[in-house]
């Protein structure tokens, strides 16, 4: 096997980032990446040369993340960034995204694909309003792993107590959440303790350094591989002299493994039919499953469109034109309006929505439901009751995260509005 081949086979493990401003994020990403040589040489001469010129101490590492302008100007991340690095063990792609309250909405972005979670606290402030915050929305989006890294311990002498408590208090506020798996980690990012390497200055800590963490994590129980989804993105008609008759539905497994002789029922029309072959790149599989792109050939003609759904007859989803959904709202020009009309976005489906109700608003500081005041504006969670023009084939968020979501694009402007999560 070529170096290619074995790089394109290792395992991918997508993360986010999460703290509130100047807990350390870009610099632990920084770190990340220096620690295991993933920057170029003229990349680190350019951040040494910036981190002098603004009188840093020491090598400024977040230089290497906040790529936009006014976030180095402010010193602050603003926007989504996707950074790859990859070791022996494993390729990673991380989300960093920003700390300030007025940017939910893109860590929200963010974090919907990612595995696993990293939220940072600040040794010295502990557990505050944005860590709340961020551990809410790790849970909403049903990120299975959580992983608290407790950063500046350099500024409270490496002190384990300090560590206990702020263990015991986000352990206090978690026990409310729905979080699967939560690590917690005492690092300094500045210096590298445990970010990369155990750190000699807290031989008290037992537990591995956090790159060792994200290598060895086990994620292959995270997808949903008992319901098996299909949807459909586009029709394969190659009209080719060599694939003159092939006739294949092209799109990526939400769920499920798909076998060459299965039975199947497409959705909406409820017709049967029997998987002939599944195709990979002009390569034939015995078998396919989330979240493999591939088409799949039946072996009766049947009238299938984008938007349709393959699934097994004896495990369907729900089909409703009625969604009970989490959202968050993205929106700075309007507000949420009951009885606003929107287009909705599901699997490879799109159809027309209208809002029937709004139950309630979270209050993501402390969880509770306000059902006072129903104003829905940027970066607000809330409860709502959707219909839709036509029937939808999904499942709840928390049993598929394909299925499961869904976004809303104003009808007008044909801008994102909203992400959902079906209940």
């Amino acid at each position: 096997m070529s170096t290619d081949d074995g790089y394109m086979d290792m395992d991918l493990l997508r993360f986010t980032t999460a703290g509130s401003v100047d807990d350390g994020k870009s610099t632990l990403i920084g770190r990340l990446m220096y620690d295991t040589k993933t920057i170029f040489e003229d990349q680190l001469e350019a951040i040494e040369r910036s981190s002098h010129q603004r009188g840093d101490a020491n090598v400024n590492l977040a230089l290497l993340t906040d790529g936009l302008r006014a976030e180095r100007e402010q010193g602050i991340t603003i926007d989504v960034a996707y950074r790859y690095f990859a070791t022996p063990k494993r390729k990673f792609i991380i989300a960093d995204t920003p700390g300030h309250i007025q940017y939910t909405r893109n860590m929200v972005t963010g974090a919907s694909t990612a595995n696993l979670a990293i939220i940072l606290i600040d040794a010295r402030k502990g557990v505050i309003e944005q860590t709340c915050r961020h551990s809410f929305i790790a849970s909403l989006l049903r990120i299975e792993h959580v992983v608290l890294c407790i950063n500046k311990m350099d500024l409270v002498d490496y002190s384990e107590e300090r560590y206990n408590e702020i263990v015991k208090q986000f352990s206090d506020f978690a026990s409310r959440l729905d979080i699967k798996e939560m690590t917690f980690i005492p690092i300094s990012a500045l210096h590298g303790d445990n970010v990369v390497r155990r750190s000699e200055n807290m031989p008290w800590y037992e537990g591995s350094p956090l790159l060792y963490h994200l290598e060895t994590v086990y994620i292959g129980s995270d997808a949903n591989h008992v319901d098996a989804r299909f949807p459909v993105q586009w029709v394969i008609r190659p009209h080719s002299e060599k694939y003159h008759d092939y006739r294949g539905y092209g799109g990526r497994i939400a769920g499920g493994v798909f076998k060459p002789g299965d039975e199947v029922t497409v959705l909406p029309s409820g017709f049967s039919s029997k998987i002939r072959s599944i195709d990979r790149f002009e390569e034939e599989v015995d078998e396919a499953f989330s979240p493999m792109s591939v088409a799949i050939r039946l072996e009766n003609e049947i009238d299938i469109s984008r938007g349709d759904m393959i699934v097994k007859p004896n495990n369907q989803p729900q089909v409703s034109q009625d969604i009970d959904a989490m959202i968050c709202w993205f929106s700075s020009d309007n507000t949420l309006q009951t009885r606003g009309k929107y287009i909705i976005r599901h699997t490879t489906k799109t159809a027309k929505a209208m809002v029937k109700g709004i139950k309630y608003k979270v209050d993501i500081n402390n969880l509770h439901k306000i059902e006072s005041d129903l104003n829905i504006g940027m970066n607000d969670i809330a409860r709502v009751q959707l219909r839709t023009s036509e029937p939808l084939f999904f499942d709840s968020y928390g049993r598929n995260r394909f299925t499961g979501s869904f976004i809303l694009i104003d009808e007008f402007t044909n801008k994102t509005v909203a992400a959902g999560m079906i209940r």
